[in-house]
């Protein structure tokens, strides 16, 4: 039995209505198994941007504790590749050492499980100072995982399915 995913993107995208949360969620639980991982990231990443949802850094925050504690870890790592040395050195004042032999910032599972939502915000806003398309690899982490992104608030997931729209 077929349907028409560029009907279902329409519909869900904020080019009409869709008043009902429950359904954009299962709309886009169905599209991000319909479109390619490149499509799901770049519309992930146009919701991290738009002026439409909240800040990238509370919706990292989001994320992350939605997330279980081996993606909160890779992600956490992914941000910390990005942050000063300063921000690094507060962050080990909380979780103690962060540093492999390599001299590269590393956090196990173990030392995410004390940080803080504004923890994680504030590593998010740093690193995307420091290199902006840090968003697009958070995107492509969650383009791996979009049923964590999935429980975001449907406005959010509007955005998203409006850009896989735009790319078809």
């Amino acid at each position: 039995m077929g349907f028409d995913l560029g009907s279902l993107l329409q519909q869900h995208a904020g080019h009409v209505t869709a008043a009902d949360p429950d359904g954009v969620a299962q709309a886009f639980k169905h599209i991000v198994g319909e479109q390619s991982q490149s499509s799901v990231a770049q519309g992930i990443a146009r919701a991290f941007l738009s002026d439409d949802t909240p800040p990238f850094a509370q919706m990292v925050s989001q994320l992350f504790f939605r997330s279980d504690s081996g993606l909160r870890t890779e992600l956490l790592n992914l941000l910390l590749d990005n942050v000063s040395p300063t921000m690094l050195s507060a962050l080990a004042g909380s979780v103690g050492t962060l540093f492999t032999e390599n001299g590269h910032p590393h956090l196990s599972t173990e030392q995410i499980t004390d940080i803080t939502p504004p923890q994680v915000a504030e590593i998010a806003v740093v690193a995307q100072q420091h290199n902006p398309g840090i968003v697009e690899r958070v995107a492509m982490l969650f383009a791996r995982h979009p049923d964590i992104f999935n429980g975001l608030d449907s406005d959010i997931l509007k955005v998203a399915l409006g850009s896989m729209a735009q790319q078809r």
